[in-house]
């Protein structure tokens, strides 16, 4: 069962934790193409503007935040400043 308060994280954290299993965090098909579509605005903005996003995601059944600049996002994972990566499966909101 995953908890439900927010942890706030450093992305050097990050590194330690488990990411484990591939079932996706969201159930809805809209909410994943409107978070593929967020990790997108969060990479251009980070890249070309250098703007950071706030990044919710799970990790050993926890929910954690990160304010993070996004470098990169494919389909499967992305990957932030610093050359952190976080499954995409795992993100539950890009926040803007």
């Amino acid at each position: 069962m995953i908890s439900t308060t927010t942890k706030t994280i450093k992305k050097e954290q990050i590194s330690s934790l488990a990411f484990i299993g591939t079932n996706d965090v969201l159930d809805n098909e809209v909410a994943k193409s409107k978070r593929k579509s967020d990790l997108y605005r969060a990479m251009i903005l980070g890249n070309v503007y250098h703007v950071k996003c706030k990044l919710v995601f799970v990790s050993d059944d926890k929910i954690y935040k990160v304010d993070t600049t996004v470098w990169a996002s494919t389909d499967n994972y992305v990957t932030l400043k610093g050359g952190t990566i976080i499954p995409v499966n795992s993100i539950l909101e890009v926040i803007l």
